[in-house]
């Protein structure tokens, strides 16, 4: 069965097992999943509502985007366990095997795939939660704060399974170009996701 088809109970079983999947790329990419039903949410539960009729359109668009990118986050919980498989296959490859570099390598850069992935994504979702902000109802924007945080978790965790894996590769070019763009995306988009949780406190405190 697909993890991200498994009850809330199977998936936390599994992750708290001795299996080395699904991993903290897996739980990222939930998170992050978990942070776009709650923009779909807030989408919802204003949409309708005369006070926010001129915004119709893009509480609309937000609801599209939103249902494409939570499906995009959840098969992203099984393509990160895919991708590190072949990983965990090079690892176990004998220490004088004449390809065991060349494995590794490539093993490393699919194994960074998925990660990179979840971050893309979860960027995306970031900016519906800012649009939130003005455009959702001011009675869900606890829930914009809550789906935000969860959302800046997936961009943040699995940026982790991004650095730790390219640290390792050979081709130091490569690797360095994937870890400017996580760089980037944290910055960018960590301080996008600040704004907007700290934002939502001020309108509750």
């Amino acid at each position: 069965m697909p993890f991200s088809e498994m009850t809330a109970q199977a998936f936390t079983d599994m992750l708290a097992s001795k299996e080395p999947v699904p991993g903290g790329g897996g739980a990222s990419a939930l998170v992050g999943a978990v942070g776009t039903a709650l923009a779909s949410m807030v989408a919802n539960l204003t949409t309708g509502k005369k006070k926010y009729v001129e915004f119709e359109p893009d509480l609309r668009r937000i609801l599209d985007q939103a249902e494409m990118l939570k499906a995009e986050l959840l098969a992203e919980i099984d393509e990160d366990a895919r991708c590190f498989e072949p990983l965990s296959r090079a690892y176990g490859i004998p220490k004088d095997d004449p390809e065991r570099s060349e494995k590794l390598e490539d093993a490393l850069r699919v194994a960074c795939s998925a990660p990179m992935e979840i971050m893309r994504t979860a960027a995306r979702t970031i900016d519906l939660h800012a649009e939130l902000l003005e455009k959702g109802s001011a009675l869900m924007q606890s829930d914009v704060g809550v789906g935000v945080l969860c959302c800046k978790t997936a961009l943040e965790g699995a940026s982790l399974n991004v650095f730790v894996n390219a640290k390792l590769m050979q081709d130091k070019e490569y690797a360095e170009a994937l870890c400017d763009e996580a760089e980037n995306l944290l910055k960018t988009y960590g301080a996008r996701a600040d704004g907007v949780y700290k934002a939502v406190l001020a309108k509750l405190k």
